[in-house]
């Protein structure tokens, strides 16, 4: 009777999901692990929707908080990190197709011993632009809930050992974190004109249907900005910790119990991938960290093939260089959303017709 009066009342689940993921990103906040509140919020939206609880976060509110990382990302490419990137151009296009050839490999070995039906792997496992893999996959016959298990599972899987690495890097490598100003703002005026780039950014990227745009609109056009000295990008931690907040409930409320059950039988395939993607990032780091003098912890979360919004988060809340991780995952991602359907939709066709 209890159950069922929750399930009639949305708002009580909502109540449910605001303690669970308070108490959650409290106590890891207290373990000075980065991106608390993201992972949280995620770890508490995977145990709700593994519990047969329907909620979602709405389109409009998940492309506003994408804007406003956009803008965060922005924010640390600043016009010297841009001319280091630009200077290092091999190192970003080695370690990115590096990482691309390694899930699409993964992705046709899972589809040839037939670990799912038809190229459900093959879009499954492609890095980056989570959205968009799972469109194209549904466009090209694959099982789309089998695609965002996957994408979903490595976003997450990713997010969480790319966060206890960080945590504990830190840990070692520098004192407790002081007080966060939650509500300290600098300038409004620079904070107003922010969020009006993460609004217009993010609404025009959602009329047009752009892929990963309500994040990427925002982070070009404040990195342009900022470099011309037509914008200085504030944004107070309030408002970073509720986009975080959306950001890992919309990555957690995926997780239903159905898609866990029908995967459940290639869950030990599918994490062996991941875990094998992820190993291929951590190579990467180490040549990055060897051959290219970049700290340890910048190069590994620079390498890691999670989410970008969700290593933007992690690398800002970190002691690395977040320029530099951020102008690998955004090189990264545009090239995935580009690229990748094509190297997918190639594999795809080359296996069937073999």
């Amino acid at each position: 009777m209890f159950a069922n009066l929750f399930r009639q009342m949305p708002a009580l689940w909502w109540g449910v999901l605001l303690f669970i993921s308070a108490i959650l990103g409290w106590v890891l906040t207290a373990l000075h692990l980065p991106a608390a509140v993201l992972l949280g919020c995620m770890l508490a939206g995977i145990w709700l929707s593994s519990h047969e609880v329907r909620l979602g976060i709405p389109g409009i509110l998940f492309a506003l908080a994408q804007g406003v990382l956009g803008c965060l990302m922005a924010q640390s490419l600043q016009p010297a990190t841009l001319v280091k990137v630009a200077g290092s151009w091999p190192i970003f296009l080695g370690a990115t197709v590096s990482i691309l050839a390694a899930s699409a490999g993964l992705g046709w070995l899972l589809m040839r011993r037939q670990v799912f039906p038809g190229t459900t792997a093959v879009w499954g496992l492609a890095p980056g632009a989570a959205s968009a893999m799972v469109l194209m996959a549904e466009a090209y016959g694959a099982d789309v809930r089998l695609v965002a298990f996957m994408q979903y599972l490595r976003v997450a899987v990713v997010t969480a050992v790319a966060a206890l690495v960080a945590g504990l890097w830190t840990h070692h490598a520098a004192a407790a974190p002081a007080a966060v100003p939650w509500f300290s703002v600098i300038n409004p005026v620079h904070v107003g004109l922010t969020l009006l780039l993460a609004v217009a950014g993010s609404t025009v990227a959602r009329w047009l249907h752009i892929p990963g745009g309500a994040m990427v609109i925002p982070l070009l056009l404040g990195a342009a900005l900022q470099a011309m000295g037509w914008l200085v990008i504030e944004l107070p931690a309030a408002l970073l910790a509720v986009s975080y907040a959306l950001i890992g409930w919309s990555i957690g409320l995926r997780f239903t119990r159905a898609i866990l059950r029908h995967a459940f039988r290639a869950l030990p395939a599918v994490l062996g991938s991941i875990f094998a993607l992820m190993a291929v990032g951590l190579v990467i780091a180490v040549a990055l960290n060897q051959w290219a003098g970049y700290d340890p912890l910048t190069a590994y979360l620079a390498s890691s093939p999670g989410g970008a919004d969700s290593v933007a988060i992690i690398a800002a809340t970190s002691a690395v260089d977040a320029g530099f991780v951020m102008a690998m995952q955004l090189a990264r991602f545009l090239m995935v959303l580009v690229w990748g359907p094509q190297v997918s939709k190639f594999i795809a066709t080359r296996s069937r017709a073999k």
